[in-house]
């Protein structure tokens, strides 16, 4: 029987290898937490983006955000938004990709962009609230608990 270490067996970076490589996973994700203590505190920087189809937003999302569907993004779809804001693209959760294509597309026409990880399946296991029909909703006056983490 062999005492070798799973985790060990490719040794860790370097602390400076690490920094850098995980300041560019943060550059790119958001969580639910954080993104649901910007839209409490109402920071303006952000605009969230639900990537998925119309019929999915209307059912359910993040309060605030804009039904956007990654289908219809092209270059004349994506020409007027604010090239100032963060756009912080969402779908269903882990098994969809639809947060990742939306990103792409905007990332491409040279917009700022996060993707919240875990999407509306993570934001729903935190908590969060959700906002059902034709509008973009706002968020409410509770705000989110602490996650401690």
């Amino acid at each position: 029987m062999t005492s070798e270490s799973q985790v060990l067996q490719f040794p860790p970076a370097s602390p400076v290898q690490s920094v850098a490589w995980l300041a560019g996973k943060l550059a790119h994700y958001a969580d639910a937490w954080d993104l649901a203590s910007d839209l409490a505190a109402g920071v303006t920087a952000l605009v969230v983006i639900d990537t998925r189809a119309e019929s999915a937003w209307l059912a359910g999302h993040i309060p605030g955000a804009h039904c956007f569907p990654h289908r219809t993004m092209n270059a004349q779809t994506l020409a007027t938004l604010d090239r100032e804001k963060v756009y912080v693209t969402y779908c269903d959760g882990i098994g969809c990709n639809g947060s990742t294509k939306g990103a792409w597309k905007l990332a491409s026409a040279g917009l700022q962009v996060k993707e919240l990880i875990g999407g509306l399946d993570f934001w729903r296991r935190d908590g969060h609230p959700l906002v059902t029909g034709d509008k973009a909703g706002s968020w409410p006056s509770q705000a989110p608990a602490d996650c401690s983490c």
